[in-house]
Parts: structure tokens; C-alpha cells; sequence
């Protein structure tokens, strides 16, 4: 028997729903081994309207992390998500190029869900000029893909393939628009791109929709597929099936956040 191995670079959720502890759950469920380096840790305030704290790991311990978990040799995919500063997007790039690393996710975080502006602004052209040419497959949410476009705000579908053609640009093999429930339209819409095809993903909108972690969970899901052997259009079809379980299955944690629930693809629940 041979596991596969995954790695995640991200940030910590203590809600359990997001970050790389959705990443982790989203491996197991999966059937591979997951590895976590820790960029940031996120917090919570229910005493102030529960405001968002991110809080960078130093840089150097990042890499302290990575070197750890390299030692045995390259994973069989990766994958970032929040990653707090410039010299830990820095850091991800050099791990990267040094470990030889393929089957890379670049999922380009730059808000917290419930948040709409820019964790830290800098970052972005980080992302876009360190990791994207990196990047297997990039799957940015509409506000995301509107950052890195260019393109400012993503109403449409039409909006989202102009927005994928100047990813594709940035050096990303395939790039994957998460539109989800911010879309203008009934369905819940995904938009893959390869450089000369788009394929769209629909399912009905669910509600209620409890779908903190729903991107997190996405491109882990696409990750852990791509580790598994599969091509990047049978991981992304698998990983919208797999979320849309999740966002089913979610359910309200507290007052303000619902999280998705990593084990309804595999009806985990009941075993």
C-alpha cells in the first residue's frame, strides 16, 4: 500500500471550518497523508462583532517547517492558502523551486470569509508574480480573480471567463473561478480554464448555506485528487461534488459562522 502525501501551506482556523485544519480533514477524507505549515494564525472576536485578527508566523520558522516536512523527500501535491506576508510567499516559492515540487494548488487567499477587503494588500502582487507561475492550477473566489485580472468586480459568467484568460497569462496552467452563492445566478458556478477550453461546473444553490471553509475545502479537494493520480479536470469535478456534500452537510457552529462539513462526501457520520 502507498499513501499519498499532501502538504498544505496556510493558516490556522481555530473554528476548525477553514484553513489548513480544513485541509487536513479534506485530505484524510480523501485517503492522503496530510502535512501542515503554519503562515498565520486567524482569530475571532465575538465580543467585537466578531472582528477578524491575523495574526504572520515568522518567516523563518515557516521555513523551519517546510524543511521538516521535505526531509523525506517531495509530496505528491501542494497547496497554499493564506499566507500572511511577503517573505512567507517568498518562503513557499523558494520550498518550491528547492524540493522540485509538482501538482501545486495555488489558492491566492486574501480575505477572511465574512471580511471584503484585502488581509494585507501587499500580498497580492506577491502572489501574482511569485506563485502563479508556479501554479498547476490557481482557484481563486470572484473577488480574488478580480484582483489578480485586473478586473475589479465579477458579476457574470462572461465576467469570469475575461477574468481567467488574464490569469492563464500570469503563467497558471489551468485556473478554476470559485463563483459559488456570489454570483448572479440561481446555480452555484465554477469556471475551469486551460489556456483554450473553459468547462463550467453547476449545481443548484444550496440553502441555507453554511459554507465557511467551502473555498479551503475546494482546492484541498483538488489537491489530494491531483496527488491520487487524477487529471486536473477529473479533480476539480470530484472536488465540486465533494464541497457541494460539504455545504449540504454544514451546519451553524455559533452565531456567525457555519462551517462546511468535511465528512459528508464519504457519509463519515455514519460509520
Amino acid at each position: 500500500m502507498t499513501i499519498k502525501k499532501t502538504l498544505t501551506i496556510a493558516g490556522s482556523d481555530s473554528s476548525g471550518g477553514a484553513g489548513l485544519q480544513a485541509d487536513l480533514k479534506t485530505f484524510e477524507e480523501y485517503g492522503t497523508y496530510g502535512f501542515s505549515a503554519i503562515t498565520t494564525i486567524v482569530t475571532m472576536d465575538p465580543d467585537n462583532n466578531w472582528a477578524h485578527g491575523v495574526t504572520p508566523i515568522d518567516a523563518q520558522l515557516v521555513r523551519e517547517q517546510l524543511k521538516t516536512i521535505l526531509s523525506g523527500g517531495p509530496v505528491d501535491a501542494m497547496k497554499t492558502g493564506m499566507l500572511g506576508s511577503i517573505d512567507i510567499i517568498k518562503a513557499t516559492r523558494e520550498a518550491i523551486d528547492k524540493y522540485d515540487l509538482k501538482n501545486v494548488v495555488i489558492d491566492p487567499v486574501m480575505v477572511c470569509k465574512g471580511e471584503d477587503e484585502l488581509i494585507q494588500p501587499e500580498n497580492a502582487e506577491a502572489i501574482r508574480d511569485l506563485l502563479l507561475p508556479k501554479a498547476t492550477i490557481t482557484t481563486p473566489n470572484l473577488f480574488e480573480a478580480g484582483q489578480l485580472s485586473g478586473l475589479g468586480k465579477l458579476t457574470t459568467l462572461d465576467d469570469m471567463k475575461k477574468a481567467a484568460k488574464k490569469i492563464i497569462e500570469l503563467g497558471a496552467k489551468y485556473v478554476v473561478i470559485k463563483g459559488g452563492k456570489a454570483l448572479e445566478s440561481d446555480k452555484a458556478i465554477d469556471l475551469l480554464y486551460d489556456g483554450k477550453e473553459f468547462t463550467v461546473y453547476e449545481v443548484e444553490k444550496i440553502s441555507p448555506s453554511h459554507n465557511h471553509g467551502a473555498g479551503c475545502t475546494f482546492a484541498a479537494a483538488i489537491t489530494a485528487g491531483l496527488a491520487k493520480g487524477l487529471t486536473v479536470e477529473e479533480a476539480v469535478a470530484k472536488a465540486k461534488d465533494f464541497v457541494t456534500a460539504a455545504i449540504k452537510g454544514g451546519f451553524a457552529l455559533n452565531e456567525f459562522i457555519g462551517p462546511v462539513w468535511h465528512g459528508a462526501y464519504n457519509k463519515a457520520e455514519n460509520r
